[in-house]
């Protein structure tokens, strides 16, 4: 019987989506390898985002309260020691900024493998079988890791979010930081792109791609989005000719949504795209390339000239 410890995500006092997430990949492992999940909050309001997290599934929440920001030092610290005293398998990080940036140092110090990007788990015996894409996505494959333990870092948006109430006990872990060893701090957030929009908020979105074809005609995409009292989105061509800011772009490169509905006009779905929307409750799609890639993945496809047919739904929602 062996556990598994995940590291919950936060940023500017807010639980990141990937921190439930990472309760589904950590408690399915754990289902496998007959373990308990334990889950780590270091940093922040530890004892809010405790309440929060305690979710169905998570056997024993682990508080570490140093600083209010993520910072790599003391994350590197604080799961190393967790680790050690806990005695788990596995080690569950996000696929995020702040993931990548100690997950990879946790591993050195404590001489694991680490496979990162992962968006299925498993395991064969004494194996851990982690599903990975390459080559933009277009190939799937299984990583095979025969080592008792491994730091593992999972991409947002490929479980679903854990639910429920959980009952969990949760306990402040001390840990011994040594403060010599910091060697950065945040002092404050600037955010790149400017805008006051968070689209991985939005519960619609109306995004759209290089079928637009030119920056006057995002009037006509304006017009629906405010028909639906929908956030406006794009891909990543949009913003990489300035005609939207990069706060409002779905993809890898830009931020993961799951909004209720995802309405992508003028967007063949590259795989760098769909990965940051395919998890969206609905998926509307309109091209008029009826092989589209979006069109496979879109639960509504509407083969057709967007410059019809975005007009004639405005009207209609209007």
């Amino acid at each position: 019987m062996t556990d598994v410890l995940a590291i919950a995500d936060h940023r500017r006092g807010e639980l990141r989506d990937v921190s439930y997430e990472i309760i589904t990949a950590g408690r399915e492992l754990a289902d496998e390898t007959g373990g308990d999940l334990h889950l780590a909050i270091i940093s922040g309001p530890v004892e809010e985002f405790a309440e929060k997290a305690n979710r169905e599934g998570v056997d024993a929440i682990h508080t570490v309260s140093h600083g209010e920001e993520f910072n790599h030092d003391v994350y590197t610290q604080a799961v190393t020691q967790l680790y050690d005293d806990l005695v788990t398998q596995y080690v569950l990080t996000p696929n995020s900024v702040n993931g990548l940036d100690y997950a990879p140092a946790v591993a050195d110090h404590l001489g694991l493998p680490i496979v990162t990007d992962t968006v299925g788990l498993e395991t064969d015996g004494e194996t851990l079988l982690a599903n990975r894409e390459m080559y933009g996505g277009k190939v799937e494959t299984t990583v095979e890791i025969d080592a008792e333990s491994a730091v593992v870092t999972i991409r947002s948006a490929e479980w679903p979010t854990a639910e429920g109430t959980g009952d969990a006990s949760i306990e402040a872990f001390d840990v011994e930081i040594d403060e010599d060893a910091i060697g950065s701090s945040v002092t404050g957030f600037e955010e790149v792109g400017g805008g006051d929009v968070d689209i991985s908020e939005a519960d619609v979105l109306v995004s759209i791609g290089r079928g637009i074809e030119e920056e006057e005609n995002l009037d006509i995409i304006r017009d629906l989005a405010d028909a639906l009292d929908a956030t406006l989105s794009s891909s990543r061509p949009i913003v990489d000719n300035g005609w939207l800011p990069k706060n409002r772009q779905v993809g890898q490169s830009g931020k993961v949504v799951t909004p209720d509905v995802y309405i992508a006009i003028g967007i063949s779905g590259a795989v760098q795209h769909v990965a940051g929307m395919k998890g969206s409750d609905t998926i509307v799609a309109i091209n008029t390339d009826p092989n589209a890639p979006i069109m496979d993945i879109a639960d509504y496809a509407i083969h057709d000239d967007l410059f019809d047919v975005v007009p004639a739904l405005t009207e209609q929602f209007q």
